[in-house]
């Protein structure tokens, strides 16, 4: 899958949200940005804690952005930007807070250096655990 028309915006939103990522610990700092089908955009960066298990990763930093500024559905794409040469891949928490809003998500992987890939939510996250599997637990 190739990227599409916006995309590159889209990556380079990513991009300056990294700038933004406080990853002292890591020095890993990373930048996601997400547009719905109404063009709208929610940017995020990873935000690192003493206490690694308060660490809160761009993806869904930029989810909550998306959901607290109302926009909890009809998600298009997600750009994910890092440095390097190795493209950056959602983490499982992630990924299974990107499929709650939308299962259907194309995922952009990007670096600084110019790396693209271009995927889907569903190729990254088979056979996912949504809300309708809460149906049949429920008995």
């Amino acid at each position: 899958m190739s990227l599409g028309p916006g995309d590159e915006d889209l990556v380079r939103v990513a991009s300056l949200a990294r700038e933004r990522a406080y990853a002292p610990y890591s020095t890993y700092k990373v930048g996601a940005a997400i547009r719905t089908k109404r063009n709208k955009i929610h940017s995020g960066a990873n935000v690192e804690n003493a206490s690694y298990g308060l660490t809160v990763c761009a993806e869904r930093c930029a989810s909550f952005a998306a959901v607290a500024a109302g926009d909890t559905k009809e998600w298009d794409a997600i750009a994910i930007v890092t440095g390097g040469d190795t493209l950056p891949s959602p983490c499982g928490a992630c990924r299974q807070v990107l499929h709650e809003f939308s299962p259907a998500l194309r995922v952009l992987l990007a670096t600084t250096t110019g790396m693209r890939k271009a995927t889907t939510l569903a190729e990254l996250l088979p056979d996912a655990f949504g809300p309708e599997r809460l149906g049949s637990a429920r008995g």
